[in-house]
């Protein structure tokens, strides 16, 4: 199989998406004891069987009054790795109330003035915050229930693909029922 990626196309590797998915549980069992994590969610492309997905989405709800950095330093982790087979991730949040309030800030130093090119709306008023709500949004129905939970229990609403799995069982059997 072949997918077009700009002006050529490349075959697909499916050991690409058994990469994701690994990193993307590595990334779960790094932050969900993390104090103030109160749910995380597998969203977008690997909740489906696509064979080729460009990232992988994670919907994390956190308190309120969460210090962002440990979250942000596992998530630029996952990027760089995501990164090493030419893809990315984006780790959403979401507060308690069950808002989005915006993503993880990718850089290593966040606060205002620091990046010219952050489109954070409050800059460093939240660190580790990026809120670009003008460009990026999820849907309240996806917030508030995303295909899969995977922490503090699993919760399955959607047909999950086969080798999604046997990452689910493995929490599962970790005393995530």
């Amino acid at each position: 199989m072949t997918v077009r990626r700009g002006r050529h196309a490349e075959p697909i590797d499916p050991a690409v998406r058994a990469f994701l998915i690994a990193e993307t549980f590595r990334f779960v069992d790094a932050v969900c004891s993390m104090p103030g994590i109160e749910r995380i969610a597998l969203v977008g492309s690997l909740t489906t069987d696509k064979p080729d997905p460009k990232d992988a989405d994670l919907l994390v709800t956190v308190a309120d009054d969460l210090d962002l950095g440990r979250l942000a330093t596992e998530s630029r982790k996952l990027k760089g790795k995501a990164q090493t087979r030419n893809r990315g991730a984006d780790i959403f949040l979401a507060n308690p109330a069950g808002q989005y309030i915006g993503r993880v800030c990718h850089w290593r130093e966040c606060a205002p003035g620091i990046r010219m090119s952050c489109d954070a709306q409050q800059c460093g008023k939240r660190k580790y915050l990026h809120d670009d709500l003008d460009a990026v949004q999820l849907s309240s129905q996806l917030v508030a229930n995303p295909p899969v939970q995977l922490w503090p229990r699993v919760e399955c609403r959607d047909k999950l693909p086969a080798d999604l799995m046997p990452f689910i069982s493995r929490l599962q059997s970790n005393g995530n029922p």
